[in-house]
C-alpha cells in the first residue's frame, strides 16, 4: 500500500493490552513544600542557636543540609517523569521507553517469538522481567514493586498468549 492512500487509524489493529508504567512518588508536591518549609524552620533555628553561642560556621552548615535536600527532591522528581509504554496487537508487541530527559527508544517485536522471562527471589518476589525475542532480552517494567510487577507480567503473559492464538471467527446460524 503506498503511504497516504488510509489514514493511521484505519490500519491500526485493536489493542489486546495496553498499559503505560510510571515510577511512583509517594510525596505530592503540597507534602514536598511541606518538608522542606518544616526541614527549612529546623535548620534554621538550630543555626540561631549556634550562631548565639558563637559557632557562626555552623550555620552555613545548617543551610546547605536544607539545599542538598531540595536538590535530592528535585532530582528525584526529574526521575518521575520516566515511563514506559506496552501494547500487544494480534501482529506486534511495542514497547516504547521515555527517560527522565525525553530520549525515546522503541521495541516492536512479533508477539509469536516473544516470551517473558523473570527473575524472582523466594524473600523479595518478583525482581526482573524480560521479554525475549530471538535471542534478546529487552528489560521491562524495572521500576514497579515487585506484587505490581507480578500483576503485569501475569496479564501482559495472558495478552502474549491471546496475540499467539491467533483471531478467532464467530459462526453465527
Amino acid at each position: 500500500m503506498i503511504p497516504g492512500n488510509a489514514s493511521d487509524e484505519a490500519l491500526r489493529e485493536p489493542a489486546l493490552f495496553g498499559a503505560r508504567l510510571t515510577p511512583h512518588r509517594s510525596l505530592s508536591r503540597a507534602g514536598f513544600v511541606l518538608v522542606m518549609v518544616v526541614l527549612g524552620t529546623i535548620s534554621f533555628a538550630a543555626g540561631m542557636v549556634f550562631l548565639l553561642i558563637g559557632a557562626w560556621p555552623v550555620f552555613g552548615f545548617f543551610g546547605l543540609d536544607v539545599l542538598l535536600v531540595y536538590w535530592a527532591f528535585r532530582a528525584n522528581y526529574r526521575a518521575a517523569a520516566a515511563y514506559e509504554e506496552v501494547v500487544v496487537t494480534p501482529s506486534e508487541l511495542r514497547v516504547r521507553k521515555v527517560s527522565h530527559r525525553g530520549q525515546v527508544s522503541e521495541w516492536a517485536l512479533n508477539p509469536l517469538w516473544a516470551r517473558l522471562e523473570y527473575e524472582s527471589d523466594e524473600e523479595f518476589g518478583l525482581q526482573r522481567l524480560y521479554l525475549v525475542s530471538r535471542g534478546r532480552k529487552l528489560p521491562i517494567a524495572s521500576f514497579l514493586p515487585p506484587q505490581e510487577k507480578e500483576s503485569f507480567a501475569a496479564a501482559l503473559a495472558a495478552a502474549i498468549g491471546e496475540a499467539k492464538r491467533g483471531p478467532t471467527r464467530t459462526v453465527f446460524e
